[in-house]
């Protein structure tokens, strides 16, 4: 199989597929040493052509694939982008325009939540995908012809998966379904961290505002960490290290030694020095400067029977429209609009909240009610 490995060749594929109205796309990678993707091949594909591009090969420059995924008159199709797509904000700064996910579009279309690629080209191709291949090393050169073989097949059954489900999601008229999952996928929000926001991934039970600021100075201090020295986040701290240092907060070398998510010696290293000052700071700070700890729980647990009730009905509703439950409401949407009639949240917004929003919130006041039949769950009208 041929690989691109030059910059001419690579401007020439592209200017033929920006004479198409679509490319698939793909990428392999690797990242269980780093914090940013290391990009290691590049495959892509257009109704008549296939190319696998090699951005390891010395000279090569990837700006006329960088050129094409600028331009708005070609959609760029990808499986499950959001990891893709992170690679190329990374190198260009700019989330690619006119981008379409069919796993996306497979759960809109009753193909189950986040369905992978191999079993969608069982489903939709009818073929079988070699999967041995997808946990090789893809940094090493010469690539083998099994794993060329294998990486061409994420762009070529893509587009017939590309075309299948476009075809599905106009018929039922569900573009604007789709369009507001891509919505999340065309935000540059949702590749680019920010370290005074790394504090929001962990999950951390915390009652007092001075452990809640401690967190977030430690998080934002492991975040740029990580991103200077290109380690995984884990490497720096692992996030149980992260909260123990936030109800701890051990201020000398030797409170360090008797943490437990702490490796032992660690409080003698830089890092912990580093650590030790901010935490200092957290300890300095007048109460009026603490953070407001989060509102706690009111009106009906979203833990109990209404709770229950409502991811019932979303059951329900997911299986009469054939979509996936994720799509229309998650385990959050619920437990908030049980909480608040008017919660911020997608569940209570535009076509979410015709087909499930009003009728979630008809059960919790009362005016709606499921019963179990044969035939599935079916809604029944409560008069007061």
């Amino acid at each position: 199989m041929d690989v691109i490995r030059t910059t001419g060749e690579l401007a020439e594929f592209c200017r033929r597929a920006a004479e198409f109205d679509y490319v698939t796309v793909d990428t392999e990678f690797l990242r269980e040493t780093t914090y940013w993707p290391r990009l290691c091949l590049l495959q892509m594909a257009t109704e008549d052509e296939a190319v696998l591009v090699d951005p390891l090969a010395d000279g090569l420059s990837l700006q006329p694939f960088y050129a094409l995924l600028a331009n708005a008159e070609v959609t760029k199709v990808f499986h499950a982008a959001r990891q893709d797509i992170e690679i190329f904000v990374k190198a260009t700064g700019k989330v690619p325009v006119n981008i379409y996910d069919t796993q996306i579009a497979a759960s809109v279309c009753g193909f189950g939540d986040s369905i992978s690629y191999d079993n969608l080209v069982r489903a939709i191709v009818n073929e079988e995908i070699d999967k041995s291949s997808r946990f090789t090393d893809w940094s090493h050169r010469p690539l083998t012809d099994k794993q060329l073989r294998y990486a061409l097949a994420d762009v070529t059954h893509l587009r017939d998966i590309y075309k299948a489900l476009k075809d599905q999601v106009e018929r039922t008229r569900r573009q604007d379904w789709v369009a507001d999952e891509l919505d999340t996928l065309n935000s540059i929000d949702t590749y680019v961290v920010k370290p005074e926001q790394a504090w929001e991934r962990i999950k951390a039970k915390l009652s007092r505002p001075r452990d809640l600021a401690a967190l977030k100075v430690i998080a934002e201090w492991r975040e740029r960490r990580a991103q200077e020295t290109d380690q995984p986040r884990s490497r720096v701290l692992k996030d149980e290290a992260v909260v123990e240092l936030a109800m701890q907060r051990p201020l000398t070398p030797e409170a360090f030694e008797k943490l437990r998510a702490v490796q032992r010696g660690y409080g003698r290293s830089s890092a912990a020095g580093e650590i030790i000052a901010l935490l200092k700071g957290v300890e300095e700070l007048p109460k009026s400067e603490l953070p407001d700890m989060p509102d706690r729980q009111r009106g009906p647990s979203p833990k109990g029977a209404v709770g229950d009730l409502v991811r019932v009905l979303l059951k329900a509703v997911s299986e009469q429209h054939g979509v996936a439950g994720r799509i229309i409401a998650n385990s959050e949407d619920i437990d908030a609009l049980v909480l608040d009639d008017d919660a911020d949240v997608p569940a209570l917004k535009g076509w979410r909240r015709k087909l499930f929003g009003e009728k979630a919130l008809a059960i919790k006041h009362g005016r709606l009610g499921l019963a179990a039949t044969r035939k599935g769950v079916i809604e029944i009208e409560i008069e007061k």
